[in-house]
This record gives C-alpha cells, sequence and structure tokens, in this order.
C-alpha cells in the first residue's frame, strides 16, 4: 500500500513539472532556462 501512495505521488510531481513546462511555452518562455526565447539568440537552445 505504500509503494502505491509513493508512486501516485511522484507521479503527481511529475505532472506538475510537466504542466509547468507547458505553460512556460505557451508564454513564450524557453522552459529550462526560463528565458524569453524571442530575444535570448539562441543561446539557450530556444532556436
Amino acid at each position: 500500500m505504500g509503494t502505491v501512495i509513493v508512486v501516485l505521488i511522484l507521479a503527481a510531481i511529475v505532472a506538475a513539472i510537466i504542466g509547468s513546462m507547458v505553460k512556460a511555452r505557451k508564454r513564450g518562455q524557453h522552459p529550462i532556462c526560463g528565458g524569453d526565447c524571442g530575444h535570448c539568440g539562441g543561446s539557450c537552445g530556444c532556436h
């Protein structure tokens, strides 16, 4: 039973991280460096 709870907690954490990355991408930010991809010149791998 404890293993199931740990797996559910880890799955929720991973889902939150992925959701945060998707929201950042929709705002025009690179999800890894958090920079503005329109102004970074590609140094963070956005382009």
